[in-house]
């Protein structure tokens, strides 16, 4: 049994300066830090949600428009207790203008920023969002404005990216292009000129014809332009990355019940111990219950058998209750009087722990309509509606033994992360509501829910 993850204690911890949420796409992972953020400011910390995930929901949920570099306040969060919500969105380009402007003079500040090979580079390059992201948070810890940083990250493995900022441009600017690049600007006048046709001369043949000469030209003069800013953005990297290493910040998973998605959070979590990130624990997402948990899914398939044996006999006046004495004697498939539901199929399964139904194998979900379709009183007696139910019931507990084998998979894994379930919403959530909803169950979440009987 994997121990439970305390939300609440995390989110009043003094302390505790920055959370990360990183996991898979689609898991809630940006609902999830949407609602830590405003559990948090409603317990009193003065908090800023930073999403890099270009998607609006964040801004949606919290009733705003649309959210850009600068901290907006969110609207109608109980202050009672002192304190505030903000969110923002990383804009990549305006995170690296800002950068430029900070630490150039007006001069070289104008130059770099009107560089097409720059505008190209801190438009969407590989590798920029990341640092960027890295960026921002190092300046919004660096302000002290703040008690509680959430920061929500892309989906997919690439959420961890940003750990790799450092290093990726540590490689960049230490790399024989760059020393290149910048020897012709260090050397200065007509020999810079020449150094330059004879050290790129290959090199400047190949990439010239690929790429145009102009293109050289722009790189080289931008890095001649940011050579004296190069060794600031390396320190910077450094710092935040230490400071996401450091004893105030904390990482939290989020998954969903789900082999793939439970699948990345392993690697998630192996990933942070190998580079010595602190992890709070497992937010696991969506975790489907039952209010009748102790009815098994085989008594209740038993039950509405035999629910539905009742009405054949009714239907037929009573004569003979065993539906094979009424199979016809040219072996074709015994008649169903009216209203009465087929009997079902038992679902194969894949692996132990994926059911399947009908020739394309879709998952089995959970529903009001189960897996034959809405059950409608009219169609026969009260008795054939419960049986209806019944099967809805089996398919939500075959549903929720998935649920806790795939769990189980991951916990004895890592029987050393703490876990917090929150339960399945019948609906999106998509206001300010839905995300106190959400944080109380994370403030109430528990490491395993009742066992459901297959």
């Amino acid at each position: 049994m994997a121990p439970g993850l305390e939300v609440d204690p995390l989110l009043d911890d003094p302390g505790t300066r920055i959370v990360v949420c990183c996991g898979a796409g689609g898991v809630g992972k940006t609902t999830t830090a949407a609602a830590l953020g405003l559990r948090a400011a409603e317990r009193g910390r003065k908090v800023v949600v930073l999403t890099i995930d270009p998607a609006r929901r964040l801004a949606q949920s919290m009733g705003i428009d649309a959210l850009d570099n600068t901290p907006r306040r969110v609207k109608g969060v109980d202050e009672a207790s002192g304190g505030e919500l903000h969110a923002m969105m990383l804009d990549m380009k305006r995170t690296f203008d800002e950068i430029v402007e900070a630490h150039a003079d007006p001069e070289r500040a104008a130059a770099i920023l009107g560089n097409p090979f720059y505008q190209s580079l801190s438009a969407g390059f590989a590798g920029t969002q990341e640092y960027m992201a890295m960026e921002k948070l190092g300046q919004l810890r660096a302000e002290d404005e703040w008690d509680l940083i959430v920061v929500d990250t892309p989906p997919s493995r690439s959420a961890l990216d940003f750990l790799d900022a450092p290093k990726r441009l540590g490689s960049f600017l230490d790399g024989r292009l760059i020393r290149v690049l910048l020897a012709p600007a260090k050397v200065g006048g007509r020999a810079g000129v020449k150094f330059l046709n004879v050290g790129m001369s290959m090199m400047t043949g190949v990439l010239g014809k690929v790429l145009g000469g102009q293109f050289l030209k722009d790189v080289q003069t931008f890095v001649a332009a940011m050579d004296s800013m190069f060794g600031g953005f390396r320190t910077r990297a450094d710092a935040t990355y230490r400071l996401l290493q450091a004893p105030g910040t904390a990482f939290l998973v989020v998954a969903a019940p789900e082999r793939d998605a439970l699948r990345e959070a392993a690697y998630f979590v192996e990933r942070l111990a190998a580079e010595n990130m602190p992890l709070a624990g497992l937010v696991l997402n969506r975790v489907h219950g039952s209010g009748a948990a102790w009815l098994s899914a085989e008594r209740a398939l038993a039950a509405a058998e035999n629910l539905e044996e009742s009405g054949m006999a009714e239907a037929d006046g009573g004569q003979g209750r065993d539906r094979h004495s009424r199979a016809p004697q040219d072996g074709s498939a015994p008649a169903r009087p009216e209203g009465s539901l087929p009997p079902r199929t038992p679902a194969a399964t894949h692996d132990g722990c994926e059911a399947t139904d009908g020739a394309h194998g879709e998952s089995v979900t959970e529903g009001s309509e189960g897996r034959r379709g809405p059950v409608d009183a009219s169609r026969g007696p009260s008795h054939l509606l419960a049986a209806g139910l019944l099967r809805i019931h089996a398919d939500r507990m075959h549903l929720l033994a998935r649920e806790r084998r795939t769990r189980d998979r991951f916990t004895a894994l890592h029987p050393e992360v703490a876990v917090a379930e929150v339960a399945a919403l019948p609906g999106d959530v998509h206001d300010l509501a839905g995300l106190r909803d959400i944080g109380d169950r994370l403030g109430a979440g528990h490491a395993e829910l009742p066992q459901a009987r297959e």
